[in-house]
């Protein structure tokens, strides 16, 4: 896969707040791509001199081979935004947001009909299309979102915290439109997320603080990294989970021993089979990985 997103040593200060310091990365065209960081890492701050919102103070950047300070707005065609405060007007009703949306992209008409009831089928918004932004749910408004994100076509989808506060019901649904369309359309999607089961799900990984990036990889990659294997064994008593000299913890029903990876936990099984007879094998979660690797859990809210 080529690279669709290439940043070289990007800076951007406010004042003496460094915002975003020496970052370079790449994102390969059809992936999934999640940039992870607490609040005031840097993220929104790229991500905004990415769209073009905010000007850097140095390094390079490349989308879909062209440079932004010279093709602003041919990146802007290909860029599709989903902002973490919506920025749908309140008082109209959602038919006309999209529609003054993709006047801009000079889609009207019949060409805009059409693109509305494809993206309707697709988020479900046939009963809301005539109701006022400001009278919806948030989970409807977010579907509204992205439907607007979506008018144009885009070649990449740059998702900032697209499910914070939504029900399981709604963020199951704008997942599945997620994967329809990099599997259809070849889209590029560039997240953002609190969910760190969202963020497991990513082909790649970067996590940035304090500007910075601190760690990148693969989810598999980052896991092997930065957190041990856990095994969750039932059916024995504490004097005996004891006696195999690992760490461990007593949940409910059962203990859960931590282990350096896999391969510690096979040999550790296959010297004790008589202990071992009722077990399960998981490696660590996102959520280890980015506390190993930041010291602090992530968690909701707006960053600078």
């Amino acid at each position: 896969m080529q690279d669709i997103i290439r940043i070289d040593h990007l800076s951007k200060s406010f004042g003496d707040v460094k915002a975003v310091r020496d970052l370079s990365f790449r994102v390969k065209e059809g992936e999934l791509f999640a940039f992870l960081g607490v609040n005031g890492a840097g993220k929104s701050t790229t991500i905004n001199i990415l769209c073009g919102q905010l000007s850097k103070d140095s390094g390079s950047i490349r989308i879909d081979g062209a440079d932004p300070d010279r093709n602003a707005d041919q990146i802007k065609r290909g860029l599709g935004v989903v902002f973490q405060t919506s920025v749908l007007d309140s008082a109209l009703s959602v038919r006309d947001n999209l529609e003054s949306r993709a006047a801009l992209y000079e889609i009207t008409g019949a060409e805009f009909r059409s693109r509305v009831a494809e993206l309707s089928e697709l988020l479900e918004l046939d009963e809301l299309l005539g109701r006022a932004v400001g009278k919806l749910s948030g989970g409807q408004r977010r579907r509204v979102d992205i439907a607007r994100a979506l008018l144009h076509r885009p070649k990449i989808l740059i998702l900032d915290e697209p499910t914070t506060g939504l029900d399981p019901q709604t963020r199951k649904l704008l997942w599945n439109v997620i994967a329809r369309l990099r599997k259809e359309e070849n889209m590029t999607v560039f997240l953002t997320t609190h969910y760190m089961e969202e963020a497991a799900d990513a082909d790649y990984v970067v996590i940035i603080d304090s500007g910075k990036i601190s760690a990148e990889g693969t989810p598999l990659e980052l896991k092997n990294a930065y957190s041990g294997d856990f095994i969750t064994i039932y059916g024995i008593d504490e004097d005996t989970v004891k006696s195999l000299g690992t760490d461990y913890e007593r949940l409910r029903d059962a203990y859960r021993l931590s282990v350096p990876d896999t391969r510690a936990a096979t040999e550790l099984i296959v010297k004790h089979p008589e202990i071992f007879c009722d077990y399960e094998i998981m490696k660590g979660k996102m959520d280890d990985v980015f506390l190993a690797v930041t010291g602090r859990k992530l968690t909701g809210g707006d960053e600078q």
